[in-house]
């Protein structure tokens, strides 16, 4: 691996880098710690950087990308939602795993999204990158709605989007983003990690 060409790439991402996408790397970084730490400030942070990153897609072209962000938006506000709103006599909603039925419609829901997608910017768009704007689109639509509904699943997505996002974004000469990812990428197994021990004390007190 060239370290060198990665480091003066940074630097000169850092160089170019817009204050709007500083304050997007920022506010996505304090997002996905938060939601590491099963902390509800994941959805306001996330609002910040999604509304930017709205912005930043269109004018790289990465259409699809676009729209996710448009998704994490309202997603955040029904997360939002779903988190402050636990059942009865639970002081906060729980996490836990997905069932065989949830699986089915998480796997249903990558399946439709990357499809649909594949086809509107394939058809539709002046996107050069399809295939890779289409799947990083479709796993982020199952990890923010599995985030939402608190499964240990939802970081397997984020895994999955942030390890191709990497190389994406540096195609696309977004470096510091790209960078973003690469940490998004750590902190996801880092959640993936914590989650499932939660999981498993609240199974354990519930089984």
């Amino acid at each position: 691996m060239d370290w060198q060409y990665i480091l003066e790439g940074l630097q000169t991402g850092i160089q170019e880098m817009s204050w709007l996408e500083a304050v997007a790397v920022f506010f996505g970084l304090a997002s996905v710690y938060y939601s590491m730490k099963e902390n509800i400030l994941v959805f306001p942070t996330g609002i910040i950087s999604t509304l930017i990153y709205v912005w930043i897609c269109f004018q790289v072209r990465l259409y699809a990308d676009m729209g996710i962000n448009g998704y994490y938006f309202v997603m955040s506000i029904v997360g939002w939602y779903i988190w402050s709103h636990p059942r009865p006599g639970k002081a906060s909603v729980p996490i836990t795993w997905l069932g065989t039925r949830g699986m089915v419609n998480a796997l249903l829901l990558l399946l439709v999204s990357y499809v649909t997608l594949y086809f509107v910017l394939h058809t539709f768009t002046d996107s050069d990158v399809p295939y890779w704007d289409s799947f990083t689109t479709a796993t982020a639509f199952v990890g923010m709605w599995l985030m939402a509904k608190k499964k240990v699943e939802n970081w397997i997505a984020w895994i999955i989007t942030d390890v191709v996002s990497v190389p994406l974004y540096l195609y696309k000469g977004l470096l510091l983003t790209s960078f973003q990812f690469l940490v998004f990428t750590v902190l996801a197994v880092l959640g993936l990690v914590a989650w499932i021990r939660i999981a498993k004390v609240y199974a354990l007190k519930n089984g």
